[in-house]
């Protein structure tokens, strides 16, 4: 060893190759403190070099045992400690003895650090034999991972670092899902909290309005429609003197539980909202009471007219009342009358010279073809809405002055179920001079040849004919009232068809004349009547609106060659059909089996003011009982 170099601690000291170790690894062990493996060994080694040599030791150097805790691992560590510390300046040591390598040892307690201390060259001398303290041994500490050492005077890499391993956690418990059933508990909660607050309400307040039905194309059609109130309790009986109906309309009234019927006993007004108003209901206990009210809105008016064409087909048309919007339904070759319901048209046509009877929708479609009586001609057609069923007069083609059927009078189902009904009296079928059907029933009211008068439910399978007295005319019945205005000697009478009473039919204020005929609407009358001069020649024609308390007002008038065919009030008498044949002289009459003028118009007027809305071409309109007379 130099004189220059510091004293090394024998911690500290270099190992030569007697050690077993070459110099890369003294150099690499110079940096580190040995383990107690390394120092057992280094013992062994330092005393066999201090025992006295003989030849055959010499020779065959005896191999140190070894302790078993040194393995395998420490000796490669310690290798590759050599090979990163030796340096290509460093000068060569001399080759030492063989000396028997020490297995591994295991990995050491405590990481391995590098010395402080710069590297320097050392020179190789002769090891000595040093006492080596002993070291008391402890039990094995649990190896901890190796790290790669740092290098010196830098601090360790954090990116080379072990993580610190740790257990998977185990997994908390899911909460189990208790929302849905909160939430769902708290609205039933608020139903049930609603509900029972709108029961108190209901009972502390009475009666009120659920809902209201009603058919409002119906209503404008036809009498007998019903409104259906259904209250939120059942009701006491209503008395007719509680409900009021604005605009006026005739009613009658019936209670069932929680349902209030109004039915209506003629037709409304079309485009008019309706308010019924019933006061003080009260349930069945009687002890709150309310007022119900509802409302309702009528449509506007249609009417069917007929156009008869001398070069191509005859159209039934329907339009508004403003003449704008018409559009054709049927067309026939021939077509000579038709009746109307809220369901069907009934149309008479022709084939091969005699009648043919077609119902359909009122759209026209679903034609269907009705069984007559036999081959020949009908006239007079109506129809009855309360009881679907279709009337007319039938007479056979071939009828003589001694065969033949004339003007029996048939009805039948607009079904088409079963055969034509026809009208006996005391087991003969008569002939009728005029009929009509009474609105709103299933019942016609007819005139035989020999004058007398009957009616007769032809609803009824097993009804017979009541007779009424004689009669010359009728000349109409009156809608939701069941009478008739006929013509008895030379007196008009209102004839009560219900228990037969009669009395006469008041004059007009003031008194135009002696009417030619008449149609009943709801509150009054239309009558027409011919214009005379003072020489009791006509002049014209004139339609007056007479009302129920006998006031009279000219509504309409010809003169000259125009003629007034037939006059029809609607339904419900808001407006007012006139059918007039402009220029009779000059205007032929057609070829049909009803012949009538070829040009014929339909004027629409507002029965109370008398103002005309539109005139349309064509006659027979749907508001007309039967078709115009000639």
């Amino acid at each position: 060893m130099s004189t220059d170099d510091p004293e090394v601690s024998p911690a500290a000291r270099i190992p030569s190759p007697s050690d077993g170790v070459d110099g890369r690894e003294a150099v690499d062990r110079a940096d580190r403190p040995l383990t107690r493996a390394e120092l057992r060994a280094r013992r062994a080694a330092e005393e066999a070099e201090a025992a006295p040599e003989t030849p055959a030791a010499a020779q065959h150097p005896a191999e140190p045992a070894l302790p078993a805790a040194v393995e395998e691992p420490a000796v490669a560590e310690v290798s590759a400690v050599r090979r990163r510390s030796a340096t290509p300046d460093a000068p060569a040591a001399p080759v030492a003895p063989d000396v028997p390598v020490a297995p591994a040892v295991p990995a050491p307690a405590e990481p391995v650090t590098r010395s402080a201390a710069p590297e320097q060259p050392v020179a190789r001398e002769q090891p000595v034999a040093r006492e080596q303290p002993v070291v008391p041994e402890q039990p094995a500490a649990p190896a901890e991972p190796q790290q790669p050492a740092a290098a010196a005077g830098f601090p360790a890499d954090p990116r080379f670092a072990t993580p610190e391993w740790q257990p998977n956690p185990t997994p908390a418990p899911a909460p189990r899902r208790r929302r849905f059933p909160v939430i769902l508990g708290a609205v039933l909660g608020v139903l049930v909290l609603v509900v029972a607050g709108f029961g108190v309400i209901s009972l502390l307040q009475g009666p009120r309005v659920d809902s209201v039905k009603i058919d409002a194309q119906a209503a404008i059609e036809s009498s007998g429609t019903r409104m259906i109130l259904t209250a939120s309790q059942a009701l006491a009986k209503v008395d007719p003197a509680q409900v009021s109906v604005s605009p006026a309309a005739p009613f009658t009234v019936d209670t069932s539980g929680r349902s209030l019927g109004i039915r209506f006993t003629v037709p409304l007004d079309d485009d008019t909202t309706y308010t019924v108003t019933v006061k003080d209901a009260t349930g069945t206990d009687k002890q709150r009471k309310s007022t119900l009210q509802a409302t309702f809105q009528t449509p506007k008016s249609t009417i069917f007219l007929l156009q008869r064409n001398a070069d191509g087909d005859d159209t039934i048309f329907v339009t508004d009342l403003g003449g704008k919007n018409a559009v054709p339904i049927v067309q026939h070759q021939k077509i000579d009358d038709f009746r109307a319901t809220a369901d069907h048209l009934v149309v008479a046509t022709e084939k091969d010279g005699t009648s043919v009877l077609l119902v359909m929708d009122r759209s026209g479609k679903n034609q269907r073809e009705l069984k007559l009586p036999g081959t020949g001609f009908l006239s007079n057609l109506q129809v009855s809405e309360k009881g679907n069923l279709v009337g007319y007069t039938f007479t056979d083609k071939g009828i003589s002055a001694t065969s033949g059927r004339a003007s029996i009078l048939v009805t039948q189902s607009l079904t088409g179920d079963g055969d034509p009904q026809i009208v006996t009296v005391g087991g003969k079928q008569p002939s009728t001079a005029q009929w009509a059907f009474v609105p709103g029933t299933s019942s016609a009211l007819f005139i035989d040849f020999s004058g007398a008068l009957y009616v007769e439910d032809r609803a009824a399978s097993t009804g017979t004919p009541t007779a009424l007295g004689f009669a010359q005319t009728i000349e109409g019945i009156s809608r939701g009232t069941y009478t008739a205005i006929v013509s008895r000697g030379g007196d008009l009478v209102e004839l009560n068809l219900a228990d037969g009473s009669e009395k006469p039919l008041a004059a007009s204020t003031p008194d135009f004349g002696v009417p030619g005929t008449i149609a009943p609407f709801p509150g009054g009358t239309l009558r027409q009547v011919a214009t005379r001069d003072a020489t009791g020649l006509p002049t014209g024609q004139i339609v007056t609106r007479v009302g129920d308390d006998g006031k009279a007002a000219k509504l309409f008038s010809v003169t000259g060659s125009d003629a007034i065919m037939q006059a029809c009030p609607s339904p419900s008498g808001q407006y007012s059909a006139i059918v007039v044949a402009p220029k009779l002289v000059n205007n032929p009459y057609d070829q049909s089996l009803l012949p009538l003028p070829t040009t014929m118009q339909t004027h629409i007027i507002d029965t109370k003011t008398g103002k005309e809305l539109v005139v349309l071409a064509g006659f027979d309109p749907s508001w007309c009982a039967a078709a115009p007379h000639r």
